[in-house]
């Protein structure tokens, strides 16, 4: 479910004020960002860049609603580090000035690659928190001391009750993919955070989809802030050139297998449900002498990111993965994504495909479909407002029918349940020779910038981090930034 601009409104949502910024060279950044942009060849921002920079360098809560691959990470990472430069101060043992909060190792190691390149002439000193490895290293780079901190919730959680992290001096927080942080049930984790930052800050909500329980984080979280909003309801996926091929389950692998050795398919990510079955599509498509390599939770770091680094070089044809490890995969050049299971929330289909036709590109995405998997078909049609159109070699087999959608927090069908006959010379109730069961438990469903010295004095905090009266709200942008 999409939220309108009226309910943003009724929320205390603002719109984003009509700043947009045309080229990077108009920002008022230091000269070692701007060096590091010129060496990126960074000219033209994308649309949730130009909305969202020149606000958050005024020192603006920014709630903002884009895709994957559309720039969200440059449109943080730079008025972040605009303002650390400027601030010049020297990082301190165990409290980050800034903490960017990732759902998943891989968008981590991403998004701390890329503060890396944008900030890499300014001397500011950063790490990443991730779990899946040992924290040795982790804990010596908070003691030395860092301005800026990546992290997933459950290693931060450890560390932040370890005494090793403290946020009581956090400036800016930065929330990134929200919507998958829900997804992967990390709202209790969210909140604990949450309840740890100091009032007076700057945050900065980034989300692929919006969503009632993401506007209701978003006004505990910001305080007064504008919405950036590039992404159309349902026109994401319109770039991507979709399939469905209705397959018997015994015959995927083959059906796969054929489809991947088409000389158009370059790079490929199959999704599976299952991290065994992740596993197995790998296997059996090697043994097919196809290169591939399968991602999930019971993976090790590094092993995941050798299949990462393998893909993006291109010693891996085929990255066989199950939704929670893939969000993170920002890797450009992906001509096919196959569902070779259709997902159980509809939204992880848009999520799934998403990671081809990526920032302007063209994609194609393939979906397998069982007959036990057509309730779930027609959830996504509704979802994407669209039929997905039916692949004439595969098509549906005449005169079936949907059966019912698979419960999503449990994995099962909602089916009636049989009626058991009443055992030999038992009493029945009515005139028949059996009587139903009573009722069936029913599965739970789980719905610009001006000039340097006023545009920093403008800044959160009330300057050079002042000491502004009263309490934060109450005291609007001279309290809280």
């Amino acid at each position: 479910m999409q939220i309108s601009g009226r309910q943003l409104r009724s929320a205390g949502l603002q719109f984003a004020v009509e700043i947009l910024l045309k080229t990077f060279a108009e920002l008022d950044l230091p000269e070692p960002i701007q060096r590091a942009l010129a060496e990126e060849n960074y000219q033209i921002p994308t649309p949730i860049q130009a909305q969202t920079i020149p606000a958050a360098i005024e020192g603006r809560d920014v709630l903002g609603c884009a895709q994957t691959g559309t720039g969200k990470t440059a449109a943080f990472a730079l008025p972040i580090l605009d303002y650390l430069y400027h601030q010049n101060r020297k990082a301190r043992r165990n409290h980050p000035n800034a903490l960017i909060l990732a759902p998943t190792r891989e968008l981590a190691i991403q998004i701390g690659d890329s503060f890396k390149t944008y900030g890499r002439h300014a001397k500011l000193q950063q790490t990443l928190v991730y779990g899946g490895v040992g924290q040795g290293n982790q804990v010596k780079a908070m003691e030395k001391g860092v301005h800026i901190l990546i992290a997933t919730p459950g290693r931060l959680l450890d560390l932040m009750n370890q005494g090793v992290i403290k946020l009581s001096q956090l400036e800016i927080f930065v929330l990134d993919e929200a919507d998958r942080m829900m997804d992967m049930g990390f709202l209790p984790d969210l909140k604990r955070i949450i309840s740890q930052l100091p009032e007076k800050r700057q945050s900065l909500f980034f989300s692929a989809t919006i969503a009632p329980n993401i506007v209701q984080l978003a006004k505990k979280l910001l305080y007064k802030p504008i919405n950036v909003n590039v992404t159309p309801k349902t026109r994401s996926v319109d770039r991507i050139e979709q399939r469905v091929l209705f397959v018997e389950k015994s015959k995927k692998q083959k059906t796969l297998e054929h489809l991947i050795d088409d000389d158009s398919v370059g790079r490929a990510i199959v999704f599976t449900r299952t991290k065994r079955m992740a596993n197995t599509v790998s296997s059996r498509l090697g043994k097919a002498g196809v290169k591939s390599a399968a991602i999930h939770g019971n993976k090790s770091q590094n092993a995941r990111q050798r299949a990462l680094d393998a893909f993006r070089k291109n010693h891996l044809k085929v990255l066989v993965a199950t939704d929670v490890a893939a969000r993170g995969i920002d890797i450009d050049g992906v001509t096919h994504v196959f569902n070779y299971d259709l997902p159980n929330e509809p939204e992880s289909y848009v999520h799934r495909i998403g990671r081809t036709g990526r920032a302007g590109a063209e994609g194609v995405a393939i979906s397998f479909c069982t007959s036990e998997d057509r309730g779930d078909l027609k959830a996504i049609e509704k979802l994407i407002d669209q039929k997905v159109p039916v692949d004439p070699d595969y098509p549906m087999p005449a005169g079936s029918e949907s059966p019912p959608r698979r419960n999503p927090s449990t994995g099962s069908r909602r089916r009636p349940r049989p009626q058991r006959s009443a055992p030999h010379g038992a009493k029945t109730s009515g005139s028949g020779g059996s009587r139903s069961n009573k009722s069936s438990r029913s599965g739970s469903t789980s719905p610009n910038s001006s000039g340097k010295n006023s545009g920093r004095s403008r800044r959160r905090r009330g300057g050079g981090g002042g000491s502004g009266g009263g309490s934060g709200r109450s005291q609007g942008n001279s309290g809280r930034r």
